[in-house]
């Protein structure tokens, strides 16, 4: 049953002060990581250039165009693994501050969302580092025209691997948003079903408009959206199937008690 909200402007300031610190509270909690994380700030970028460097040639390596750039660099990838190490926390933070508009049904739906979001953002970034990286690292320093050196700079490699990591992880939430859209009644799995051809179009589109301008990148990330999407609408039709029967089972029941005769 959805609770009750007073309106008026002191339940908006009640709002705005909670709203103001569950912000805070999942800010805390991404500064706290990155705290912990600041001492092993270059061994994590070590780790985060091991696609590249073991796809160069022998010789060469990365450089730093900046001065600053070696100092801050694993720093602001300390930073954006405290982010996607918090995202679980963050979003439990924008549940909890929509949570007391919700219905019980729909709250029960929350839990399962949150843990399923994080786990496929994560299995994005895990797809984007094991799978992805070594190809198209290993196709841009395969074809360097001969007598050209390929040394990244760091600060831009950095920029290249954060943009494909936040693209794959977004791009794996595909099966979370089917479900989500069939379960509030947005669209149907028969609808989405018809769909197919053009969301497989969609999905290059956004493969091209989220990665570098390179086929591979592109490719590598619109197969997956394409076939997470038929993972999505394969559980949304899982799912629609149960809640008819659910439906028709109560139905039924009700339909019983109606027949029951007075004692």
């Amino acid at each position: 049953m959805r609770r009750d909200i007073p309106t008026g402007e002191g339940t908006l300031i009640s709002h705005l002060l909670e709203l103001r610190d569950r912000l805070l509270r999942a800010i805390l909690a991404v500064v706290v990581i990155f705290v912990c994380l600041v001492p092993f700030a270059n061994d994590l970028y070590e780790i985060l250039a091991k696609p590249l460097m073991s796809a160069l040639p022998e010789g060469n390596s990365m450089i730093s165009t900046e001065p600053h750039g070696p100092f801050f660099v694993p720093f602001k990838f300390a930073f954006a693994c405290a982010f996607a190490i918090a995202v679980p926390y963050v979003l439990y933070q924008m549940w909890a501050f929509v949570a007391p508009g919700l219905y019980q049904h729909e709250k029960r739906m929350v839990l399962p969302i949150i843990v399923s979001s994080s786990l496929l953002f994560y299995l994005g970034i895990v797809f984007a580092y094991f799978v992805v990286f070594p190809i198209i690292f290993a196709f841009f320093a395969g074809s360097a025209p001969e007598g050209v050196q390929v040394m990244t700079d760091i600060n831009a490699y950095f920029s290249f691997v954060v943009k494909l990591f936040f693209a794959f992880g977004v791009a794996f939430e595909v099966p979370v948003a089917t479900i989500i859209f069939v379960k509030l009644g947005i669209t149907t799995p028969e609808d989405l079903e018809t769909k197919r051809p053009y969301i497989i179009i969609i999905a290059f589109v956004v493969g091209m408009l989220m990665t570098p301008p390179d086929i591979f990148s592109q490719t590598l990330l619109a197969v997956p959206v394409w076939l997470l999407f038929e993972l999505g609408l394969f559980t949304s039709r899982y799912i629609a199937r149960k809640d008819a029967e659910k439906a028709a089972r109560e139905e039924a029941e009700l339909a019983e008690e109606e027949e029951l005769p007075d004692p």
